[in-house]
């Protein structure tokens, strides 16, 4: 058996000063970042995180939309430490190994029809970059017409990682807009909007390689929904304009949305399936780009040909994170993972009804375990939303806001007594921010931080 307890690291103090001498956060305006005591995460169990002092708090954002099972999961532990006992990395370039190939055969029997063929990275971004580079290469070696075939469709608000490809094809502003020098041009439309997709493709077609969408939920948006129906709709226009479809399931896929994969839910089988995130149940970086027989086939060749896909990483196809994988599959099936998230589900939604009347919340979004409770609009200089994380951090709960939208997309093996306890920690500090930002006491946090 493993140490419970293992032996602590440095003290908090010496590490919040190394990282305010040197490191870069993401997603972190740096300056307003000195300003606070970092919270120092030491280890974690279950759906907990532990901090340098012992104390605990729920996870309620999954590490990142990333924990599927839990910290320290027994089997996916299991996995990793024979996986060690063998072998840590090894290139897949020129060779193979068994975890690779094993994980690459379950993935297939767990896609949706027509898949058969997975190529890894290391990240989400990574992910759908390789099926843009993919589409536009397949296309390119059709030949005569097809290789006008050189643009894409995407959506506004989309978010398909932080790769130029992938920042090309995305469409928020606040992430994206500072480097539309260095983007290539996509046809963006509304999102839910059919009438509007079947206009471009009507129009446009014989130009365009791929629709890219994020299926039924568009996650960085704020947890923005697609009203039903309308991913089998993008994949009919699809198919009577043969364009490819990107489903980007880095977000929702592995039982977010409470299916294994969300286009599973209105039957669609796309060109290529991107996932990452929950694919190691949060447990170490690996991605994989699924395609069909039809796209591997565009790229069979003499080598001579330049068919071949050149495209890859140091790390593609991890050992370590293949095996990750593979225990992250095996508490899947052992466990129930899906049929026992149906009734959590259910009682995420009953919480959240309350939490819809609160004068204080403009609406709540969500589907399955990804939940967005919008503020409303107010003064971006109140940070609000960080507020709110802040006042659910001083109450045990760890948050993340995606500017006055506050997600909630905890690990799905939480219990329903965490779940009670999230969401009340999260209506509670709702109340205290916004009582804060109209004037009330701050929190301690935020007046070291002014």
């Amino acid at each position: 058996m493993a140490d419970r307890h293992p032996a602590p690291g440095p003290p908090s103090e010496t590490v919040a000063d190394w990282d305010h001498r040197h490191l870069w956060h993401p997603f972190t305006q740096q300056r307003d970042w000195r300003r606070e005591r970092p919270l120092t995460i030491e280890r974690a169990e279950g759906t907990d995180l532990i901090d340098s002092d012992g104390r605990r708090y729920l996870d309620g954002v999954s590490s990142l939309w990333c924990n599927v099972h839990g910290h320290r999961h027994p089997l996916i532990d299991r996995a990793v430490r024979e996986q060690l006992d063998r072998v840590a990395h090894s290139t897949m370039l020129g060779l193979t190994h068994p975890a690779a190939a094993e994980l690459a055969a379950r993935l297939v029997e767990l896609a949706p029809p027509g898949i058969s063929r997975v190529f890894y990275s290391d990240s989400g971004s990574s992910a759908t970059e390789i099926a843009l580079k993919m589409s536009f290469q397949y296309w390119r070696q059709r030949g005569g017409q097809h290789a006008r075939r050189t643009t894409f469709v995407s959506l506004r608000d989309a978010y398909h990682g932080d790769t130029l490809g992938a920042v090309s094809v995305g469409g928020i502003d606040l992430f994206h807009a500072t480097y539309s020098p260095l983007l290539f041009h996509t046809h963006r439309v509304e999102p839910g909007d059919s009438d509007q997709l079947e206009c471009v493709l009507d129009f446009h077609a014989e130009e365009i390689a791929a629709v890219i969408v994020e299926p039924l939920v568009q996650g960085a948006a704020g947890i923005r929904l697609h009203p039903p129906g309308y991913l089998r709709r993008v994949r009919a226009l699809c198919d009577r304009h043969d364009v490819l479809l990107i489903c980007d399931e880095v977000a929702t896929g592995f039982g977010r949305t409470g299916t294994m994969f969300a286009c599973e839910q209105e039957r669609v089988a796309p060109d290529f399936l991107c996932l990452g995130k929950g694919l190691t149940g949060g447990y170490l970086p690996l991605a994989a780009t699924l395609t069909t027989e039809r796209i591997h086939q565009g790229f069979l060749g003499a080598p001579e040909g330049g068919r071949t896909f050149f495209h890859g990483h140091t790390f593609t196809g991890n050992p370590l994170a293949c095996a990750a994988a593979l225990g992250n599959l095996e508490a899947f099936e052992d466990e129930g993972t899906l049929v026992r998230l149906q009734p959590k589900i259910r009682l995420l939604g009953e919480l959240l009804a309350g939490v819809a009347e609160m004068p204080e919340v403009a609406e709540v979004r969500g589907r399955g375990f990804m939940v967005g409770i919008d503020l409303g609009e107010h003064d971006p200089t109140l940070r609000l939303g960080h507020r709110v994380t802040l006042e659910a951090r001083e109450r045990g709960a760890i948050i993340r806001p995606l500017g006055d939208v506050i997600v909630l997309m905890p690990p799905l093996a939480i219990s329903a007594a965490d779940l009670r306890r999230l969401v009340e920690i999260v209506a509670a500090s709702i109340r205290a921010a916004c009582a804060s930002a109209d004037g009330e006491q701050p929190t301690t946090e935020l007046a070291a931080a002014a």
